[in-house]
């Protein structure tokens, strides 16, 4: 059976904006190598040409659309969608909720499509009251129409099971395990403080700055990447690293084994990420094995496990945090191990990969056994609600027994009886 993918709502392949990039760049090949045909729509500039990573089975396809802050993910999901449309592919994967109000577009034409929500967008301090209103109301059109969703932590499927009542499939990001890079010129192994975002708010940039001011006096400082469009945030890290000879700003960097360098041989590296699931930077740089100060958020932690130290987004606790690990290598050393243990037992991207295969192949094929309706959701609640609400407590209960002693006075009479072996 000819199998073929369209996917929307990235800048394109190869591309390394962010983390949908990311996979699209692991997912693409692996899907030409088990006999789809994948097309990836592109945006203009944002890949390369020349690019020697790209993998030629891999069908490009440049869109138009108005490139601003608060427009481009419409626009271009929009024109992606439409020429979706017209070419009929066996699945789209679709990424971004902003993209939900485009998807009875692929509907009309009868193409399955399995949505990765991303993070809880409508939350980010970035957008305006009318962008986050415009990203709830892509997700709840999202919610009703998409054949699978995709959620890449188990607390955003939560989130999306109480705001939307629907589930659907965890699926993270993966990482890389690298080979032992030198270290950039100018830095000491395990003597530097690392931090690498967007710069936005909610990934804590400006408590990481306050930090920083203080950690240059006595630390090395490098700091990667930038807003994308400048601005004040990018205004203030020019200005520290003007101020503070120790502050290294690299701005966005694409090449991964120079990314993956900095990881491997930080001495703490600042995780500030507080909206979304499973970040893929936080999962890369685990692979690496940085030891990671993390802003203390659900998802940081699903993340994380026993292989981060979490702080409040404070500069004085960030900056003892860090100067924490950077006193003690042995500990430093005993948390990168710990990263890379974790990620390599839970978020690798052959793993990532066959999972969106799998998903892709069902949602063709029409099996929703994955995805509960909202129906068989409301039911369950029906059932469930009074219980939560009773006020009557939990009672503990051996192993391998019917339950606890209380549930004779917690039944009506003859309403619960222990089951019995034929024979006993």
């Amino acid at each position: 059976m000819n199998k073929s993918v369209a996917i929307i709502g990235t800048r394109g392949y190869p591309s390394y904006y962010s983390g949908f990039e990311t996979a699209v760049r692991y997912l693409s090949p692996y899907l030409a190598d088990n006999g789809w045909a994948v097309t990836v729509y592109n945006r203009p500039g944002a890949t390369k040409e020349a690019d020697r990573t790209a993998d030629h089975r891999i069908r490009s396809q440049m869109t138009f659309g108005i490139e601003s802050r608060s427009l481009s993910t419409l626009s271009f999901g929009l024109t992606a969608a439409f020429a979706a449309s017209r070419l009929r592919p066996s699945v789209a994967l679709v990424m971004n909720v902003a993209n939900g109000y485009w998807l009875p577009l692929l509907k009309a034409r009868k193409i399955p499509t399995v949505v990765n929500v991303d993070g809880i967008e409508w939350e980010r301090e970035k957008w305006s009251a009318p962008a986050k209103a415009v990203f709830k109301g892509g997700a709840g059109l999202t919610a009703r129409l998409a054949d699978q969703l995709i959620y890449d932590s188990t607390a955003l499927s939560e989130r999306w099971m109480s705001d939307f009542g629907v589930s659907g499939n965890f699926i993270p990001y993966g990482g890389e395990r690298q080979p032992e890079l030198p270290l950039t010129d100018g830095l000491r192994h395990r003597g530097y403080v690392l931090f690498v975002a967007r710069f936005v708010p909610e990934n804590t940039v400006h408590e990481f700055l306050a930090a920083a001011r203080l950690l240059a006096h006595r630390h090395d400082v490098v700091i990667v990447g930038s807003s994308g469009y400048g601005g004040q945030l990018d205004d203030a890290v020019r200005g520290l690293a003007d101020a503070h000879i120790g502050v290294r700003w690299l701005g966005h960097i694409s090449d991964d084994r120079r990314l993956a360098s900095l990881w491997q041989h930080a001495g703490a590296y600042f995780h500030g990420h507080s909206v979304g699931g499973t970040n893929p930077s936080l999962v890369q740089a685990m692979a690496c094995g940085a030891p990671t100060v993390a802003r203390d958020t659900v998802y940081n932690r699903e993340v994380l496990g026993n292989s981060g130290v979490f702080v409040q987004p404070e500069a004085p606790q960030i900056v003892a945090a860090i100067e924490g690990l950077l006193r003690d290598v042995a500990v430093s050393e005993q948390l990168g191990q710990r990263a890379r243990e974790r990620a390599a037992e839970h978020y690798t991207w052959p793993q990532v990969c066959s999972d969106y295969e799998r998903l892709l192949s069902d949602a063709m094929a029409g099996d929703r056994t994955l995805f509960a309706r909202e129906d068989y959701i409301e039911e369950a609640w029906w059932i469930v609600d009074p219980v939560i609400k009773g006020g009557r407590g939990l009672h503990e209960y051996e192993a391998g027994t019917w339950g606890p002693k209380e549930v004779a006075s917690m039944t009506p009479p003859g309403g619960w009886q222990n089951p019995l072996l034929v024979g006993e």
